[in-house]
């Protein structure tokens, strides 16, 4: 019988600005910690607003198989799967019909570019996207092309406002019906209503059969806030150092930055 000290964790990973660096790397000590977690038995896993073919690589280069994986702000869960070509099938996918929300958020932002992420982790965007958050599999196209497939996520770039400016304008818009996360610039995420990391999450403890008290969420971003509050409510929620005020009050713990490699720390705990 496994003692109740033994058990294994849930451990959730945000990838930007929590595992990775900014300019795209990893540490060594964070490699090294998260491949002891996983070798210890604990089920670490990835959950990231990034779309399933930009996650996987990162994965690779960590050196685990977790069983799942939380792409597109929760709106696509990997299952591990040996004999699909990517090591991984999609389990659980949500969309919603996208066009309203992008006919009201360009009224408000008419110089902004849009992408929209399908069911099968295709994108089509309007203009390019500086960020590893789009995979390979895109397509650019006109904005009225993007109203006519479902999407599992919506980004939003306007590069002409700043964050103050971006938040104010989010305001207005009274955004309902999806729920949206604001990244660190003028970026919005919109998902399905009722959809984030944490849902996703939930689901996939309940499939590990890990109890509540025995998960742990580490991210910087306020998409990252239902994460750290729903693991936090009975686990650890963790926020990085450097993260916006808001994340750092969703969150019951705190690490170094990223740039002190906080995800190392934290994970030395376990």
């Amino acid at each position: 019988m496994i003692r109740q000290t033994d058990a294994p964790w849930l451990v959730a990973l945000d990838i930007d600005g929590t595992t990775l660096h900014e300019d795209g790397t990893i540490s060594e000590a964070v490699i090294r910690q998260v491949r002891r977690v996983h070798e210890a038995g604990h089920e670490i896993m990835l959950a990231t607003g990034r779309s399933s073919a930009a996650t996987l690589p990162v994965l690779d280069r960590l050196e685990i198989t977790p069983r799942f994986v939380v792409c597109s702000n929760g709106a696509i869960t990997l299952r591990r799967d040996a004999d699909a070509p990517t090591g991984y099938r999609r389990e659980w996918v949500e969309t919603f019909d996208p066009s309203d929300v992008l006919l009201s958020i360009r009224s408000h932002l008419t110089d902004a570019r849009y992408a929209v992420e399908d069911e099968h982790g295709f994108y089509r965007y309007t203009e390019p996207f500086p960020d590893a958050t789009i995979g390979i599999d895109s397509e650019h196209v006109g904005f009225d092309e993007l109203l006519r497939h479902d999407a599992t996520r919506v980004v939003v770039v306007s590069p002409d406002h700043d964050m103050e400016d971006f938040l104010a304008v989010v305001e207005r818009m009274g955004l309902n019906r999806v729920s949206y996360a604001i990244g660190w610039t003028a970026w919005l995420d919109i998902a399905p209503d009722g959809v984030n990391k944490a849902t996703a999450m939930e689901r996939v403890r309940a499939e590990c059969g890990i109890p509540r008290n025995r998960v742990m969420a580490v991210g910087d971003g306020r998409n990252d806030i239902d994460m750290l509050l729903w693991a936090g409510a009975e686990g650890r929620g963790v926020a990085m150092g450097q993260a916006p005020d808001e994340v750092l009050e969703a969150a019951t713990e705190l690490t170094v930055s990223v740039q002190d490699d906080g995800l190392a720390v934290v994970l030395s705990s376990l």
